[in-house]
């Protein structure tokens, strides 16, 4: 079966969570500036958050570009995927609130890891499909970054229980690391669109 019901019913879930998140930022009681300054944590968490949202979508949209074709295994491998993305509203909430707290720090970073580890699923059950000569195949290699991203987060997880922030720092510089999307996928997808 071809990829456009993944992609799609993915984009849906994507969207759904930006916008539970951004329904979680109320406006300040007061009218001052200064009131607006308490908002900052939780503004804070909530950009980490849709960048976080937004480099899974992207990158999911090259990753479906690149697969020829999905089973149920991949479904299911998606499926794992979008759980743990789904959970980053309810992290993201509990983290703004308590933005020096151990226990949100970590769950943030759990889910993060959990998400990272959901989406060396989907791409290995993808690979396992169409083979290892498969343009997802070229396109994911050895997968460095992928493996950087899952251990500074499991770095993030251990560090909030000693300095938080530093924790958040990870995250924010994980994410800074993906905000470029992932050119592998582009390249192996321009060699695709030049083949005769």
């Amino acid at each position: 079966m071809g990829t456009n019901r993944v992609e799609a019913f993915s984009d849906g879930v994507m969207a759904v969570a930006i916008t539970i998140m951004v329904l979680e930022l109320k406006a300040p009681e007061g009218i001052a500036a200064q009131d607006l300054w308490v908002l900052a944590p939780k503004f804070l968490t909530y950009v980490l958050s849709f960048l976080y949202v937004g480099i899974y979508w992207n990158n999911h949209h090259h990753l479906m570009a690149a697969a020829e074709r999905v089973n149920g295994t991949v479904l299911w491998a998606n499926l794992h995927l979008l759980f743990w993305l789904s959970l980053i509203p309810f992290t993201t909430a509990w983290m703004g609130t308590h933005p020096t707290a151990a226990w949100p720090m970590a769950a943030y970073g759990s889910v993060l890891m959990m998400a990272a580890v959901a989406w060396a699923v989907l791409q290995g059950a993808i690979i396992r499909l169409q083979g290892d000569g498969s343009a997802v195949a070229r396109a994911v290699g050895s997968d460095v970054k992928g493996k950087l991203s899952a251990g500074l987060y499991l770095a993030g997880v251990a560090l909030a229980w000693w300095v938080p922030l530093a924790s958040a720092v990870l995250y924010a510089g994980v994410a800074l690391m993906w905000l470029v999307p992932d050119r592998r996928f582009e390249g192996v997808l321009g060699e695709e669109a030049t083949k005769p």
